[in-house]
């Protein structure tokens, strides 16, 4: 059987929110079978759990934010997209996460921190089966026309792939890989995506300040570009660093469903609001998935029984 997902051990992170800037205590806890990934405000008089589905994204400006039913007034977390890529990238199903603040802390700007944290608490197999939720039709939202377009696809798939193009129209990202494709059963999720780090530009620093945000962003947890070029004096992890962050993107924003998928994700300019709508859209649409499961693990799609050693 294709077994759910946890953690062995307690691990906890401390770092800052690269919006709020302020310090913030992570907490990562194992959870039972079928439990699925549970934020927890533990910093308010009366705990909040926000369990994690589509429907929980209360905004998605800058960042992936949850709240319990999606209620914008409740309490809330967040940034929980590069956690989330994580979770994903290790075939997590399960997992409670205290938080003693309203952010996930960025770290240094990409999943790699997270993975090495969930792993070093140790990974459990659980006797239960994974669900996968299972694309059986294409659905598609889009946005925009001529150069304001973008867009984003689920479609039928065998395992489990993302492709990614983006286009800021910048020299130094158009200097860069502007297409990715990553397959989740290739087993190299933390080579080849978990690194890559958020970018922003200097020019938009004074916009998101004046908003509260980006108070926590240095260049030692975010790509920053001014009008011409990389600034950080280390350059670029990868040729194609900010593509390979919108797949990263992507995958914790895809994870927030709940289920792992099965299907190929193909999108042009999307971002946290549309990866948001598109699973809204899939959802909505009875006909366009099931949930399966694998009796037999060989019977899975080649890579996806293996997505991590579960030490």
């Amino acid at each position: 059987m294709l077994c759910q997902r946890t953690l062995k051990s307690v691990v906890q992170a401390v770092g800052v929110g690269v919006h709020s800037g302020q310090k913030v205590t992570l907490t990562l806890r194992p959870a039972a079978p079928d439990a699925g990934i549970t934020f927890r405000r533990v910093d308010l008089p009366e705990p909040a759990d926000i369990r994690i589905d589509a429907q929980a994204v209360c905004d998605t400006r800058m960042a992936s934010t949850v709240s319990p039913g999606g209620d914008p007034a409740a309490p809330k977390v967040q940034t929980i997209e590069h956690l989330m890529s994580a979770c994903a990238g290790l075939g997590l199903d399960n997992l409670v996460v205290d938080i003693d603040g309203e952010e996930v802390p960025i770290l240094d700007g990409s999943a790699a921190s997270f993975v090495f944290l969930l792993q070093s608490a140790g990974i459990e197999v659980q006797p239960a089966p994974k669900r996968f939720l299972r694309v059986k039709r294409a659905v598609e939202v889009r946005e925009g026309e001529g150069t304001a377009l973008k867009w984003a696809r689920l479609e039928p798939h065998d395992g489990y792939k993302l492709s990614f193009e983006i286009d800021f129209g910048h020299p130094a990202l158009d200097a860069t890989g502007q297409r990715v494709s990553f397959d989740m059963g290739s087993g190299r999720y933390k080579a080849d995506i978990a690194r890559a780090r958020t970018f922003g530009f200097t020019k938009d620093v004074e916009m998101l300040r004046s908003r509260g945000l980006g108070l926590g962003g240095s260049l030692d947890n975010v790509i920053v570009v001014d009008d011409y070029r990389v600034l950080n004096a280390d350059g670029l992890r990868y040729d194609d660093e900010f593509a390979k962050h919108k797949i990263l993107d992507a995958i914790g924003d895809l994870h927030i469903l709940g289920r792992p998928l099965l299907a190929h994700y193909v999108a042009y300019r999307s971002g946290h609001a549309m990866n948001n709508r598109l699973l809204r859209a899939l959802l909505a649409d009875a006909t366009a998935w099931d949930i399966v499961t694998f009796d037999d693990a060989a019977r899975a799609p080649a890579g996806l029984a293996a997505l991590a050693p579960a030490w």
